[in-house]
């Protein structure tokens, strides 16, 4: 997605010249800069989680640090919108280039997402149609994005003569769809009704891939508003509406207590759906992934209003400006662990002398 800022267009005279030069357009610098700190916050969180457990998701309950990436990308998203959608004289091809966009974001998402690539414990790629995740990181960014794009393209037509009229003013629907937009997330959250509920759960056995015998687990819900990890109606949408077979089957609750008691070095009983699979970027939260984007689209709107990136300091942050300038391609290589893939794809005579194997056995160890 391209943040540009056009310049002025210089004086009158310049205007009567024959051959005038073009506008110059530049990057918002400032934007670059954080959307390239997100980015790095990503990739810390990810791999220093495992070590440092107080840095990575909460489990449940609660905001850790890891926690602020999304809402990161979802707010960086909203602010690209006002820069890209600045000027927009053709409502419907600025419509069919968000959408493509948003189509282009989301198809990428699930197949970095969707378990086709098996990660630094196997050496297999492919995945099965049947559980193949259809929602992620980059599918929620692509959601909130095309609603945030609509909004910019069709809700703020509001014309004012005075350039300095307050944002809340000139652009009132886009609040309206925030507040509905979360009174619906909260009237389903609380008002739908969790049943009883089951999923299968695959043996384990040496030969995992010809196994085909499963286990059912039975959920024990029948509650209204309950906003804990098993009877919650979020979970309930997505195994409704995605199936279960495509949730994501490492949930961060299986850290919570509840799922890792253990006494006397043996592991208790821990409660069925602390087994069951649950999607953090599941469809519910899409639609305050939305809010988020156009709350980025109003801060957007006042870095377009008024002057940004005024001091242009850049020597202490041009490490985060280039990262943020290829953030995208950063997603892809780093924190989607293609690059991983592709070094510990390089062995010694086994396929577990790699390098990946070896600093993964040294932090295990640790």
């Amino acid at each position: 997605m391209a943040d540009y800022v056009p310049l002025s267009g210089g004086s009158g005279e310049d205007d009567e010249r024959p051959n005038p030069q073009p506008t110059v357009r530049l990057r918002l610098r400032s934007l670059d800069v954080f959307r390239g700190l997100s980015i790095a916050l990503m990739i810390f969180v990810d791999y220093a989680g495992s070590v440092l457990p107080v840095v990575s998701h909460s489990p449940w309950n609660g905001v850790q640090l890891a926690d602020f990436v999304m809402p990161f990308f979802l707010f960086i998203a909203g602010v690209s919108l006002s820069l890209v959608y600045k000027k927009n004289s053709n409502k419907l091809q600025a419509t069919h280039k968000a959408i493509l966009r948003a189509v282009n974001l989301f198809m990428l998402g699930i197949l970095l997402q969707g378990g086709y690539f098996h990660g630094i414990n196997s050496l297999t790629f492919g995945v099965d149609l049947e559980k193949i995740r259809w929602l992620g990181i980059l599918q929620r960014i692509a959601i909130g994005y095309i609603i945030a794009a609509l909004c910019e393209i069709w809700v703020s037509n509001i014309k004012t003569k005075d350039l300095h009229t307050g944002v809340l003013k000139k652009y009132y629907l886009h609040w309206i769809i925030v507040l509905l937009l979360s009174a619906l997330y909260l009237g389903l959250l609380y008002g739908l009704y969790v049943p009883d509920w089951q999923f299968k759960l695959q043996k384990t056995s040496l030969n995992s891939y010809a196994d085909d015998t499963y286990m059912l687990k039975n959920v024990k819900c029948g509650v209204r508003g309950d906003l804990g990890p098993a009877c919650n109606s979020v979970g309930m949408i997505d195994r409704c509406v995605l199936g279960i077979e495509h949730l994501y089957m490492k949930p961060v609750y299986k850290n919570l207590k509840e799922c890792t008691a253990s006494k006397d070095g043996q592991v208790l009983d821990t409660p069925s759906w602390c087994q069951a699979p649950f999607d953090p970027e599941g469809i519910l939260g899409s639609l305050m992934a939305a809010a988020t984007c156009i709350i980025g689209l109003q801060y957007g709107h006042i870095l377009v209003q008024y002057e940004v990136d005024i001091c242009g300091h850049r020597c202490m942050t041009f490490v985060f400006e280039w990262m943020g300038k290829h953030s995208l391609s950063i997603f892809v290589l780093v924190p989607s662990n293609i690059v991983v893939i592709l070094i510990q794809g390089f062995y010694w005579r086994n396929p577990t002398n790699n390098i990946v194997h070896w600093i993964v056995s040294i932090f295990l160890k640790n």
